[in-house]
């Protein structure tokens, strides 16, 4: 169990150190073709994964357009938004705002697939609704290094995640993991194609090797690593107590953004990663089995 529990902060580890790594790309190549090459490499990494894993797989066609709405709100919107956003606000409050995911798929999940919403996942909205207000009214009197627009083109990333986690529940156990993962990558690719094309003259900056290794890290921790760690631990630890586990997202993300990027953690920055800690906990927390 304890192998489990470290798979799945392990997982959401990288996903936060992600936040950090795609700002630093974000502000080198165009977002388009960052999203774009994250996606082959992950697909040159999938196929053999998924031919060794899941042996050949028919995927139905319903299932396969799921997989392509998938792609365009949880690849193409998810990263246009998050990317776009980090070139104006910081990792820190990026990650900060990411943190709103939970809270965002419960009420999604109330609102189009008719879900009862308890009352801890209301306390888990609002939670989550104060830690964007705490870093919003900040950027609105002009706090310094984040951005409003920022922010919000981040959440927009988040709402493309949550309609692709939403969409996820209608095939769950359909098709394989690591298959159903190769198919998305594969719609994204062909989705983001036509939007990266024109900066494909900006693959020469890749001749830096720290860049390339970037790219190379993003693409296969955020695409391939972390979705192998976050299944292998759930195949030992119940859904409900592997959500606790989304914490380690904005705790992460706020100690790469501190540590190796140097930004500033004002009082602002603490009440919201305080709310948002309170919300992922909230939203997550496993509840009591009825005796």
């Amino acid at each position: 169990m304890r192998l489990a529990y470290l798979q799945l902060a392990l997982s959401m580890a990288l996903v936060g150190a992600n936040v950090a790594v795609a700002k630093l790309l974000a502000e080198a190549l165009p977002i388009a073709l960052i999203a774009f090459l994250r996606c082959v490499l992950a697909m040159a990494v999938l196929w053999p994964l998924a031919r060794w894993m899941d042996g050949p797989v028919r995927v139905p066609r319903d299932v396969a357009w799921n997989l392509a709405l998938q792609a365009v709100f949880g690849t193409a919107i998810y990263n246009a938004g998050l990317l776009a956003g980090l070139r104006l606000t910081t990792a820190l409050e990026g990650g900060l705002v990411l943190a709103t995911l939970p809270a965002v798929v419960a009420i999604g999940g109330a609102v189009l697939l008719r879900e009862r919403l308890p009352g801890r996942q209301w306390a888990a909205v609002a939670l989550a609704a104060g830690g964007m207000a705490a870093i919003t009214v900040a950027r609105a009197a002009g706090g310094d290094g984040g951005s409003l627009l920022g922010n919000l083109l981040v959440f927009g990333g988040v709402l493309g995640e949550a309609a692709y986690v939403l969409l996820a529940r209608r095939i769950a156990g359909r098709v394989p993991v690591v298959t159903a993962s190769l198919w998305m990558q594969g719609f994204s690719a062909l989705v983001l194609l036509p939007f990266a094309a024109p900066g494909f003259g900006a693959v020469a900056a890749l001749s830096d090797a720290s860049l390339a290794a970037l790219l190379v890290f993003h693409s296969l921790t955020a695409s391939v690593i972390c979705l192998l760690l976050w299944y292998a631990g759930l195949k030992r630890v119940p859904a409900g107590m592997a959500g606790v586990f989304t914490a380690f997202l904005p705790g992460t993300a706020a100690l790469v953004a501190v540590s190796l990027l140097g930004e500033a953690f004002t009082s602002v920055h603490a009440a919201g990663f305080v709310l948002m800690m309170g919300s992922v906990a909230v939203a997550t927390w496993p509840r009591r089995g009825r005796s």
